[in-house]
Protein backbone atom coordinates (compact mmCIF):
# COMPACT_ATOMS: atom_id res chain seq x y z
CA UNK A 1 0.00 0.00 0.00
CA UNK A 2 1.37 3.54 -0.99
CA UNK A 3 -0.06 6.45 1.14
CA UNK A 4 -0.41 9.47 -0.64
CA UNK A 5 0.70 12.57 1.29
CA UNK A 6 -0.34 16.48 1.15
CA UNK A 7 0.91 19.69 2.29
CA UNK A 8 -3.14 20.04 4.29
CA UNK A 9 -2.44 16.20 5.93
CA UNK A 10 1.00 18.25 7.37
CA UNK A 11 -0.75 21.13 8.75
CA UNK A 12 -3.79 18.44 10.16
CA UNK A 13 -1.25 16.54 11.67
CA UNK A 14 0.91 19.34 13.29
CA UNK A 15 -2.23 20.89 14.70
CA UNK A 16 -3.34 18.00 16.33
CA UNK A 17 0.20 17.07 17.99
CA UNK A 18 2.50 20.02 17.51
CA UNK A 19 0.48 22.76 17.34
CA UNK A 20 3.20 25.36 18.11
CA UNK A 21 4.76 24.54 14.54
CA UNK A 22 1.17 24.60 12.75
CA UNK A 23 1.38 27.96 11.53
CA UNK A 24 4.75 27.51 9.75
CA UNK A 25 5.08 27.46 6.09
CA UNK A 26 4.70 23.77 4.63
CA UNK A 27 6.61 23.63 1.13
CA UNK A 28 6.88 19.99 -0.52
CA UNK A 29 10.55 19.07 -1.21
CA UNK A 30 11.23 17.66 -4.69
CA UNK A 31 12.52 14.42 -4.62
CA UNK A 32 12.79 11.11 -6.61
CA UNK A 33 12.90 8.57 -3.85
CA UNK A 34 9.76 6.38 -3.54
CA UNK A 35 9.64 5.23 -0.09
CA UNK A 36 9.07 9.02 1.66
CA UNK A 37 7.58 12.29 1.03
CA UNK A 38 9.05 15.11 2.81
CA UNK A 39 8.26 18.48 3.77
CA UNK A 40 10.11 21.25 4.56
CA UNK A 41 8.86 23.40 7.52
CA UNK A 42 9.77 26.61 7.65
CA UNK A 43 13.32 27.35 7.25
CA UNK A 44 14.87 25.23 9.58
CA UNK A 45 13.14 22.20 9.86
CA UNK A 46 11.85 19.21 7.82
CA UNK A 47 8.73 16.39 8.08
CA UNK A 48 9.49 13.31 6.62
CA UNK A 49 6.03 10.87 6.23
CA UNK A 50 6.93 7.51 5.04
CA UNK A 51 4.36 6.46 2.09
CA UNK A 52 4.82 2.70 2.59
CA UNK A 53 4.67 0.11 5.43
CA UNK A 54 7.93 -1.24 4.96
CA UNK A 55 9.28 2.24 5.54
CA UNK A 56 7.46 3.00 8.89
CA UNK A 57 10.11 1.46 11.15
CA UNK A 58 12.78 3.79 9.48
CA UNK A 59 11.12 6.44 11.31
CA UNK A 60 12.02 4.33 14.51
CA UNK A 61 15.03 3.07 13.51
CA UNK A 62 16.63 6.87 12.64
CA UNK A 63 14.94 8.51 16.15
CA UNK A 64 16.99 5.71 18.23
CA UNK A 65 20.34 5.24 16.47
CA UNK A 66 21.12 8.78 14.93
CA UNK A 67 21.95 10.30 18.14
CA UNK A 68 24.82 7.88 18.29
CA UNK A 69 26.61 7.94 15.62
CA UNK A 70 29.18 10.73 16.98
CA UNK A 71 31.47 12.01 15.66
CA UNK A 72 31.12 12.40 11.84
CA UNK A 73 33.01 14.42 9.86
CA UNK A 74 29.73 15.20 7.95
CA UNK A 75 26.30 16.55 8.83
CA UNK A 76 23.60 14.12 9.08
CA UNK A 77 19.97 14.50 10.11
CA UNK A 78 19.24 15.73 13.73
CA UNK A 79 15.91 14.05 14.75
CA UNK A 80 13.52 17.06 16.25
CA UNK A 81 10.72 14.71 17.51
CA UNK A 82 8.30 11.58 16.28
CA UNK A 83 4.86 12.11 15.34
CA UNK A 84 2.11 9.36 15.24
CA UNK A 85 -0.76 8.34 13.11
CA UNK A 86 -3.47 10.46 13.09
CA UNK A 87 -5.78 12.37 10.33
CA UNK A 88 -5.92 9.50 8.17
CA UNK A 89 -2.11 8.67 7.85
CA UNK A 90 -1.69 5.47 9.59
CA UNK A 91 1.89 5.39 10.47
CA UNK A 92 4.77 7.41 12.67
CA UNK A 93 6.49 10.21 10.87
CA UNK A 94 8.78 12.85 12.10
CA UNK A 95 10.44 16.22 11.93
CA UNK A 96 14.34 16.87 11.52
CA UNK A 97 16.29 19.49 11.15
CA UNK A 98 16.92 21.08 7.82
CA UNK A 99 20.20 20.60 6.05
CA UNK A 100 21.52 22.50 3.13
CA UNK A 101 22.28 21.56 -0.04
CA UNK A 102 21.68 19.48 -3.59
CA UNK A 103 21.96 16.77 -5.02
CA UNK A 104 24.85 15.70 -6.99
CA UNK A 105 25.05 15.11 -10.20
CA UNK A 106 26.62 11.97 -11.73
CA UNK A 107 30.95 13.00 -12.52
CA UNK A 108 34.23 13.70 -11.42
CA UNK A 109 34.16 15.62 -8.49
CA UNK A 110 37.54 14.65 -6.34
CA UNK A 111 37.00 16.50 -3.34
CA UNK A 112 33.01 15.07 -2.94
CA UNK A 113 34.72 12.07 -3.45
CA UNK A 114 37.26 12.34 -0.37
CA UNK A 115 34.53 13.84 1.84
CA UNK A 116 32.45 10.66 1.06
CA UNK A 117 34.84 8.36 1.60
CA UNK A 118 36.02 9.59 5.24
CA UNK A 119 32.36 9.69 6.15
CA UNK A 120 32.26 6.29 5.26
CA UNK A 121 35.44 5.41 7.40
CA UNK A 122 34.28 6.96 10.33
CA UNK A 123 31.21 6.27 10.18
CA UNK A 124 32.91 2.39 10.18
CA UNK A 125 34.72 3.49 13.14
CA UNK A 126 31.72 3.93 15.54
CA UNK A 127 31.22 0.96 18.07
CA UNK A 128 28.53 -0.85 16.78
CA UNK A 129 28.05 -2.80 20.37
CA UNK A 130 24.66 -3.21 19.99
CA UNK A 131 23.27 -1.89 16.51
CA UNK A 132 20.73 -3.43 14.35
CA UNK A 133 21.60 -5.94 11.60
CA UNK A 134 21.92 -4.08 7.72
CA UNK A 135 19.12 -5.24 5.14
CA UNK A 136 22.54 -5.13 3.32
CA UNK A 137 24.84 -6.04 5.35
CA UNK A 138 24.54 -9.87 4.82
CA UNK A 139 26.59 -11.78 1.90
CA UNK A 140 25.63 -11.00 -1.73
CA UNK A 141 24.43 -14.70 -2.35
CA UNK A 142 21.31 -13.68 -0.49
CA UNK A 143 20.35 -11.76 -3.22
CA UNK A 144 21.16 -14.50 -6.09
CA UNK A 145 17.76 -15.31 -7.16
CA UNK A 146 16.17 -11.77 -7.05
CA UNK A 147 19.35 -10.80 -9.00
CA UNK A 148 19.21 -12.84 -11.56
CA UNK A 149 15.71 -12.17 -12.45
CA UNK A 150 16.22 -9.29 -12.47
CA UNK A 151 18.46 -9.64 -15.41
CA UNK A 152 16.37 -12.04 -17.14
CA UNK A 153 13.49 -9.33 -16.49
CA UNK A 154 15.90 -6.72 -18.34
CA UNK A 155 17.56 -8.29 -21.24
CA UNK A 156 15.80 -5.68 -23.59
CA UNK A 157 18.03 -2.97 -21.42
CA UNK A 158 21.24 -4.37 -20.82
CA UNK A 159 23.88 -6.92 -22.10
CA UNK A 160 22.86 -9.78 -20.01
CA UNK A 161 25.60 -12.23 -20.53
CA UNK A 162 28.39 -9.15 -19.29
CA UNK A 163 26.09 -8.82 -16.39
CA UNK A 164 25.60 -12.18 -15.39
CA UNK A 165 29.07 -13.25 -15.78
CA UNK A 166 30.16 -9.58 -13.90
CA UNK A 167 27.70 -11.39 -11.09
CA UNK A 168 29.00 -14.04 -10.52
CA UNK A 169 32.59 -12.67 -10.62
CA UNK A 170 30.97 -10.73 -7.16
CA UNK A 171 29.67 -14.08 -5.84
CA UNK A 172 32.90 -15.31 -5.87
CA UNK A 173 34.69 -13.01 -3.81
CA UNK A 174 35.98 -14.19 -0.27
CA UNK A 175 33.00 -13.12 2.20
CA UNK A 176 33.40 -10.46 5.16
CA UNK A 177 34.81 -12.31 8.06
CA UNK A 178 35.80 -9.49 10.59
CA UNK A 179 33.27 -8.26 13.34
CA UNK A 180 30.24 -6.11 11.28
CA UNK A 181 30.46 -2.30 11.09
CA UNK A 182 28.10 0.87 10.75
CA UNK A 183 26.69 1.19 7.74
CA UNK A 184 24.58 3.60 6.02
CA UNK A 185 23.56 1.11 3.49
CA UNK A 186 21.67 3.28 0.85
CA UNK A 187 24.49 5.95 -0.33
CA UNK A 188 22.71 7.22 -3.59
CA UNK A 189 23.03 10.74 -5.47
CA UNK A 190 19.41 11.51 -3.68
CA UNK A 191 20.40 10.74 -0.20
CA UNK A 192 23.91 13.02 -0.97
CA UNK A 193 23.78 16.92 -0.67
CA UNK A 194 26.38 19.17 -2.04
CA UNK A 195 27.43 22.24 -2.25
CA UNK A 196 30.47 24.44 -3.66
CA UNK A 197 31.82 21.12 -4.95
CA UNK A 198 32.15 19.41 -1.55
CA UNK A 199 30.11 17.33 0.63
CA UNK A 200 27.44 18.64 2.87
CA UNK A 201 25.25 16.10 4.59
CA UNK A 202 24.44 12.86 4.13
CA UNK A 203 20.50 11.75 4.44
CA UNK A 204 18.22 9.34 4.61
CA UNK A 205 19.55 6.72 7.58
CA UNK A 206 16.15 4.35 7.15
CA UNK A 207 18.44 1.03 6.40
CA UNK A 208 21.02 2.32 8.61
CA UNK A 209 22.78 -0.70 10.52
CA UNK A 210 25.94 -3.32 11.46
CA UNK A 211 27.29 -5.14 8.59
CA UNK A 212 29.99 -6.06 5.67
CA UNK A 213 30.87 -2.84 4.89
CA UNK A 214 30.93 -3.58 1.32
CA UNK A 215 27.75 -2.23 0.48
CA UNK A 216 28.86 1.44 1.17
CA UNK A 217 31.25 1.67 -1.46
CA UNK A 218 28.41 1.51 -4.55
CA UNK A 219 29.27 5.46 -4.42
CA UNK A 220 32.06 4.01 -6.39
CA UNK A 221 29.79 3.16 -9.20
CA UNK A 222 26.16 5.42 -8.88
CA UNK A 223 28.26 8.94 -8.23
CA UNK A 224 31.77 8.85 -9.40
CA UNK A 225 33.56 8.73 -12.82
CA UNK A 226 36.98 9.04 -13.55
CA UNK A 227 39.60 10.10 -10.82
CA UNK A 228 36.87 10.56 -8.20
CA UNK A 229 36.39 7.10 -8.31
CA UNK A 230 39.96 6.07 -7.42
CA UNK A 231 39.88 8.96 -4.89
CA UNK A 232 37.53 7.30 -3.21
CA UNK A 233 38.80 4.22 -3.30
CA UNK A 234 42.25 4.94 -1.96
CA UNK A 235 40.41 6.93 0.67
CA UNK A 236 38.58 4.08 2.01
CA UNK A 237 41.04 1.55 1.99
CA UNK A 238 39.26 -1.52 1.28
CA UNK A 239 41.28 -4.94 0.33
CA UNK A 240 40.31 -6.48 -3.10
CA UNK A 241 37.65 -8.76 -1.99
CA UNK A 242 35.66 -5.69 -0.25
CA UNK A 243 36.19 -3.74 -3.44
CA UNK A 244 34.56 -6.44 -5.70
CA UNK A 245 31.48 -7.06 -3.41
CA UNK A 246 30.92 -3.52 -3.35
CA UNK A 247 30.91 -4.01 -6.91
CA UNK A 248 28.27 -6.65 -6.89
CA UNK A 249 26.46 -4.49 -4.49
CA UNK A 250 26.39 -1.57 -6.53
CA UNK A 251 25.29 -4.14 -9.92
CA UNK A 252 22.65 -5.82 -7.88
CA UNK A 253 20.97 -3.24 -6.70
CA UNK A 254 20.43 -1.26 -10.11
CA UNK A 255 19.70 -4.11 -11.45
CA UNK A 256 16.82 -5.02 -9.11
CA UNK A 257 15.93 -1.42 -9.59
CA UNK A 258 15.81 -1.53 -13.27
CA UNK A 259 12.52 -3.31 -14.25
CA UNK A 260 10.85 -2.44 -10.86
CA UNK A 261 11.12 1.36 -11.91
CA UNK A 262 11.80 1.29 -15.82
CA UNK A 263 7.70 2.99 -16.34
CA UNK A 264 7.98 5.02 -13.66
CA UNK A 265 11.02 6.53 -12.52
CA UNK A 266 13.24 7.77 -14.94
CA UNK A 267 15.69 9.24 -12.77
CA UNK A 268 16.48 5.96 -11.11
CA UNK A 269 15.83 4.17 -14.07
CA UNK A 270 19.07 6.56 -15.90
CA UNK A 271 21.21 6.01 -12.65
CA UNK A 272 20.53 2.17 -12.61
CA UNK A 273 21.40 2.09 -16.11
CA UNK A 274 24.34 4.52 -15.27
CA UNK A 275 25.49 2.07 -12.89
CA UNK A 276 25.38 -0.81 -14.63
CA UNK A 277 27.13 0.23 -17.36
CA UNK A 278 29.99 1.57 -15.37
CA UNK A 279 30.33 -1.71 -13.70
CA UNK A 280 30.78 -3.43 -16.64
CA UNK A 281 33.23 -1.24 -17.71
CA UNK A 282 35.42 -1.51 -14.40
Amino acid sequence: MIVDTSPDLVRRLLHAQFPGWADRSITPVKSFGTVNDLYRLGSDMVVRLPRRADAAGDVQRELEWLPRLTPLPTAIPVPVCQGEPGEGYPWNWSVLRWLDGENPVVGDFPLVARDLAEFVVALQRIDPASGPASDRGGPLVDRDRETREAIDQARDMIDAEAATAAWEAALQAPQWSAPPVWTHADLGPGNILVADNRLRAVIDFGVLGVGDPAVDLIPAWNLFTGSARAIFRSTVDVDEATWERGRGWALSISLIQLPYYRDTNPVITANSLHVITEVLRS
